[in-house]
């Protein structure tokens, strides 16, 4: 592995000092192991034609194309086709979970939404981000700025996570507050009612939105491979359990494997693409994924 392919690993990239950097070195990781970079598209150049539409440039119509033709077409460029996304992170209590060796979700979710905004941003495509617990705490509206960077990761810099878990409720309003049509990028939990959360997305393809989902969770949220005994805390309520919980092991993982499939299932119903991510993954799995659908886009 080389220097920079050590920071797709959460906790190497958790070691270095501001989020501008972990982003950075993450992106550099992930672009060596790419056998072609994805890197197209920085300057305006010509790209293909479309035909004409009421209100295009007159000055943009291909008069070689109208007289092979006798069609009016224009020149589309790079920049008209780049991509428009937001990204959604989750900053509920519940993102505040991390089990031993692991760095918070919430943590993690960061560190990802920073270094799929800073791809884009070398992209040129306009990114926004929305950070929510039950309400929507921060939303900055997607821009293609090079500068807007830099208030996408101070937001990010300053996550904490507090309030409960009501991702539907949040994600609803905020698909009326993103007015154009784009790539809607969601990494959470999805500690929250199937039925609603199912809905929400709804929302966002009803509005033509093109939805892409990481349902982020630690390890032991999966395996709940705790030991023998352990005290449980609800990270919204503050609410105790001790517990043996090698008895509950086998119980809790068929419930959340059959909560997981929900979600998936849910994704799937509203034409969503779902990825499951665990904080030991490193980042490069959830941002080849971002690429795959990207290029569907």
């Amino acid at each position: 592995m080389s220097d920079y392919r050590k920071y797709l690993e959460p906790t190497a990239a958790a070691q270095l000092n501001g989020i501008d950097l972990k982003a950075k070195m993450v992106v550099e990781g992930f672009i060596t192991g790419l056998h072609k970079s994805p890197y197209h598209g920085f300057s305006v150049e010509f790209a293909e034609h479309r035909p004409y539409r009421a209100g295009d440039e007159v000055k943009n119509i291909d008069w070689k194309v109208y007289g092979r033709s006798n069609r009016y077409y224009v020149k589309q460029y790079e920049e008209e086709i780049n991509l428009r996304s937001t990204v959604l992170v989750d900053i509920s209590a519940s993102m505040a979970f991390a089990s031993e060796g692991h760095i918070p979700k919430v943590e993690y979710a960061s560190y990802l939404a920073a270094s799929l905004s800073y791809l884009m941003m070398k992209q040129r495509d306009s990114v926004g981000l929305a950070l929510y617990d039950n309400e929507v705490q921060t939303y900055l509206p997607s821009k293609s700025k090079p500068s807007y960077l830099n208030l996408i990761l101070k937001e990010l810099e300053a996550v904490k996570p507090t309030g409960e878990t009501e991702t539907a409720k949040a994600l609803d309003k905020l698909a009326d507050q993103i007015k154009r049509r784009g790539l809607i990028i969601i990494i959470s939990d999805f500690f929250d009612d199937v039925d609603s959360i199912s809905s929400a997305l709804k929302h966002f393809r009803h509005k033509e939105n093109e939805v892409i989902v990481f349902q982020l969770l630690d390890p032991r949220e999966l395996d709940f491979d705790f030991g023998r005994t352990a005290k449980f805390v609800d990270l919204e309520s503050g609410e105790e359990m001790a517990t043996n919980s090698h008895q509950l092991k086998d119980a809790y993982q068929q419930k959340m494997k059959d909560f997981t499939k929900q979600i998936r299932d849910v994704c799937h119903s509203q034409k969503v693409d779902y990825n499951l991510v665990v904080t030991s993954d490193p980042f490069d799995k959830a941002m080849r994924e971002f690429l795959s659908k990207r290029a569907k886009v």
